[in-house]
This record gives structure tokens, sequence and C-alpha cells, in this order.
């Protein structure tokens, strides 16, 4: 094997067990040091005057965090990324570096519930005006653009409903007014999708999901183009923000495993999505990778696959839904997800503007892990039947 760094034109299953670290770099250690580090000294008044050396304090980076960070920017086709730590810190830092009291943000009603949270206080408080678009518009989010919009914020698929847009196009209209255009991305990870090449200025990720993969690690990135990097980067050390070595490590060893442990979220859930078209008891099924799901069309042309990540409507309304929680025995009653247990939540839209919750039912969100299909049908049928009994007893 050679002990060169992996070129671009390798498979990606190939490129995550050897990205961000060369063994010889460190005596042929396959796995990169974890540095444990505030201080780092100086040889000299000189070196220390001009800071003439790699490392020069523990917050602003160490061989560890530098070789998740590499692993990223490749990943991701970045310029530069950032360690934060977790999925909501990922979202807070970069909105904090491009937005000033004044400004105008436009954010997809279809966000993760915490992101909204945070715009509407601590943005708010700091005078940015919020407003949130149904994420059916597409392109008529032009007309929505002010002169003072500064930055749109996507996430798609939608959280819990998983809406598609066109991002490519939403970018173009961003971008000639000016504005700066970032998205959270945990959904499709970098493996299948890559907005920084459909224009995406800032790349979001929760490296707690799918890259740590085992429920046992927070944090999170932000990948950016070479024109908004230097600019995040100041704004993340002002703020004094840095991920931890040792969970560094651990999503820098979850990398390795991740395009394995993807393509069974991925199998696995749409089998079981296709599967749940047909149950009794389920009015829809909100996977986009499936044909009848209205926005299939767009992950079709700017995906390369789908996650283990999922919703459904229940038919029935928070009886038949408690019902069906409670009589689970493998899945999960737990927030999160990407590791490699299967967990449910009854998703709460009831802070959303404009892409509302279905009147048929309540939206079921469904994590498919890394168990037995078959197991987890049998599950999923124990909490329709004690669903559709909960649905008879109200009527």
């Amino acid at each position: 094997m050679s002990n060169k760094n992996p070129s671009s034109d390798q498979n990606i299953a190939t490129r995550l067990v050897h990205m961000g670290h060369e063994p010889h770099s460190y005596f042929g250690f396959v796995n990169p040091p974890v540095v444990h580090a505030s201080t780092v000294l100086y040889k000299n008044s000189e070196s220390m005057r001009n800071r003439s050396q790699p490392y020069t304090y523990g917050l602003r980076g160490t061989p560890t965090t530098d070789a998740l960070e590499r692993a990223l920017n490749e990943l991701e086709a970045a310029h530069g990324t950032i360690l934060v730590p977790s999925g909501l810190a990922a979202i807070t830092v970069p909105l904090l570096a491009f937005l000033l009291a004044g400004d105008h943000l436009l954010v997809v009603d279809s966000c993760y519930s915490p992101t909204r949270h945070f715009c509407d206080t601590v943005l708010k408080r700091m005078g940015v005006a919020v407003e949130y678009f149904d994420p059916a518009l597409g392109t008529g989010i032009e007309a929505l653009i002010r002169p003072e919009t500064r930055v749109v914020f996507l996430e798609v698929p939608g959280s819990n409903t998983f809406e598609m847009m066109d991002v490519a196009a939403v970018c173009e209209i961003a971008h000639h007014a000016g504005a700066v255009v970032m998205i959270d991305n945990t959904w499709a990870t970098p493996l299948f999708f890559r907005p920084l090449e459909h224009g995406v200025d800032l790349s979001i990720h929760a490296l707690t999901k799918y890259p740590g993969g085992h429920s046992d690690v927070m944090m999170g990135s932000v990948s950016a183009n070479e024109t908004t990097y230097k600019r995040l980067r100041d704004t993340q050390m002002a703020l004094g923000i840095n991920a931890a070595p040792d969970d560094t490590y651990l999503i820098m060893r979850g990398l390795k495993t991740m395009g394995v442990r993807l393509a069974r979220h991925q199998a696995s859930a749409l089998e079981i999505a296709r599967w749940l078209e047909g149950r009794p008891g389920v009015s829809k099924v909100l996977h986009p990778a499936l044909p009848s799901f209205p926005g299939f069309d767009l992950w079709q042309r700017q995906f390369g696959g789908s996650s283990g990540l999922f919703s459904f409507v229940l038919e029935g309304g928070r009886p038949a839904a408690a019902a069906f929680l409670d009589a689970l025995q493998i899945f999960g009653l737990g927030y999160s997800w990407g590791g490699h247990e299967s967990l449910v939540v009854e998703a709460d839209l009831s802070d959303r503007t404009s892409a509302k919750a279905p009147l048929d039912g309540a939206v079921i969100r469904l994590q498919i892990g890394l168990e037995d299909v078959g197991d987890l049908m049998r599950d999923i049928d124990r909490g329709l039947e004690a669903a559709i009994a909960a649905n008879g007893t109200c009527r």
C-alpha cells in the first residue's frame, strides 16, 4: 500500500479509510495522535513574536483537529473547515459570523427546531430581522430578498418532513443579491450531497450523527468556500470555540466506517419505507428517495443517496401516536439519530409558519439503525397494531 495520501480519483470508501492523516508524519501510526494541549512552547523569543511555528495555542488547533479538518475539507470539497462542540454550535457560529444588527435573514421553514429557537431569540435580540419561507417556494424566494438580506439558510431535505429544494437555483438568486448561503447538510452527509459544488457557501454538519455513528460523542463542523472561510475562522477564534481532542478522535475514527454504515442505513431505511407504504394505519411515507414523494425528482437530480432517517404519517391523533410509541420494543424513544441503534419520535411541527403539519395524522420520525430489517418491521407492526386499536377505541 502506498504511504501517500489517497488521491481524489479513488473511491470514497478508500479515501475515508486514509484521509486526513499521513501515518509517516507521526512515526508510522495509522491513526493521528490525540493531542491534549493548551500551552505550546516556542523555541525562542523571535518565534514567539512572529508566531512562526505551526501551532501556537491549543485553542487554535492541534495535530488532532488538523487531521479531522483536512478529512472534512476533502469530503466537502471545501477551502477550510472549523470544528465546534455540537451540531447546534455549527449552526450558530456561521450565523453570528455573517449577520449584524439591521440585517435580514431568510430561513427555510422546515429547519431544525433549535435553529429556529436561536434565530427567534439571540438573533432577534441582536437586531436581525428573521423571516421564514416555505420550502415549496423554490425560486420564488427572489420575491423575499431585500437590499439588507445577508444570509439565506437552507436545510435540504427539510427537518422531519423532508421537503426538497433546488439548491443551485436558490444559491444563484441569493448570490445575485449579495447574500451568503448556508445549508444544514447533516441528513445526506457529504457522501451523498456536496453543497459547495451546488453553489452553497457554508456546509454545516452535526458530526454527532453519521460521522460519529455510535451515539457517544457530540461535535459539529462548518466547511466553507474560499470567499467565506476567513470570516468564519476569525469568528470561531473570537468566540473561543473549538473541539476537544478525544471527541475529535472519535469522529476521525467514525469516518473510517461511515461509508459502510451509511450503505446499511440507506438500504434498510429504503426497504422499510417501501414496506410501510402498504401498511394499514399509514397515511403516507415521507422519504425523498421514494418515487411517491413529491420532491423525488429534485432528490434524484441532486443527491447521490439517502440516509437512514425518514418519517411517516400515522393515521389518528395523539392517542394513536402514543400507543404506537409505547408498543415498540426495539426502537428507542430518544432524540438525535445517525447512531447504530434505531430510534423513534413523534415530530413536533407546531412552531412552523408555512410548512405546516399534515392534517391526516401524526408525523412519526424513524431513525433506522443497524439492526436486522425483519426484526425492525415486526417491531413497527407491533406499534401499528396498537395504534389501530387506539384509533378504534377513540371512535
